[in-house]
């Protein structure tokens, strides 16, 4: 009988000393939430604060009162406005392109981005997956970097953008969030063939423009007319901005 008691008793305080540890964690927790979260369910907190900073656009690197005049000394008519809204264009083009694996809704695109574009869309293809971009809105695109090496010049974008953005694979949610909204950067690049004979092997056929006639894209740099309609052309592929890449940071 006293076994059994001292065995209750021993039970007794072990459970006193969970008891007090787990209430002890407990206001901790409870504590670090209020001080965090401005509540007492964590969960509640960390769910709040997730809606918060889905809404929350990211700063980006604004570096356009340094970098533009510079860029307009060496291209007095380069319109800082109208490259933005081409950027922002092209951003959107490409995430409605993926969407609907359609590679022919990009727009603003030089032939080398359409292909990175049309390489996303063979890979969510083969596998299996549909990637979803929706509710694009860019708060802000700011001039990040200016250089100008190797017979192009490169003008870097950086854009703010919030989005639902998702993967499905086999029915199910892969990657991201339906209802949430991303909160990221991308950088778009502006490039320019300032000396064709600078350029390294493989460039030239990176940095064509589009026929003024019937639209189909012109990558040869030196060519004099439109190998699709025939139309002669001017020589300026050399001497065009292009927008060649988008990243995501």
């Amino acid at each position: 009988m006293q076994a059994f008691v001292t065995i209750l008793i021993i039970i007794a305080v072990i459970a006193a000393v969970v008891g007090a540890v787990v209430c002890t964690v407990k206001q901790k927790i409870n504590r670090l939430s209020r001080q965090f979260f401005g509540t007492e369910s964590f969960i509640e907190g960390y769910n709040r604060q997730k809606r918060e900073l889905s809404e929350e656009p990211k700063s980006v690197a604004a570096m356009t009162r340094v970098f533009l005049p510079l860029i307009a000394k060496d291209f007095p008519g380069f319109n800082f406005d109208e490259f933005r809204d081409k950027a922002e264009n092209m951003l959107k083009s490409a995430f409605a392109a993926i969407t609907s694996a359609d590679v022919g809704k990009l727009v603003n695109a030089s032939e080398e981005l359409r292909k990175n574009v049309g390489l996303i869309i063979e890979d969510n293809r083969t596998s299996g997956s549909t990637e979803v971009f929706s509710d694009v809105t860019i708060h802000r695109t700011e001039i990040t970097d200016y250089v100008k090496k190797g017979g192009l010049c490169t003008i870097t974008l950086q854009s703010a953008v919030g989005c639902i953005h998702y993967i499905m694979r086999n029915g199910e949610l892969y990657l991201g969030d339906k209802e949430l909204k991303e909160q990221v950067r991308y950088n778009i690049e502006l490039v320019y063939v300032q000396d064709a004979s600078k350029l390294s092997s493989g460039y030239n056929n990176s940095y064509g423009t589009v026929c003024p006639n019937c639209g189909a894209p012109i990558t040869n740099l030196g060519a004099k007319k439109c190998e699709y309609c025939g139309l002669g052309v001017e020589e300026i592929n050399a001497y065009v901005w292009a927008i060649n890449k988008y990243t995501k940071l």
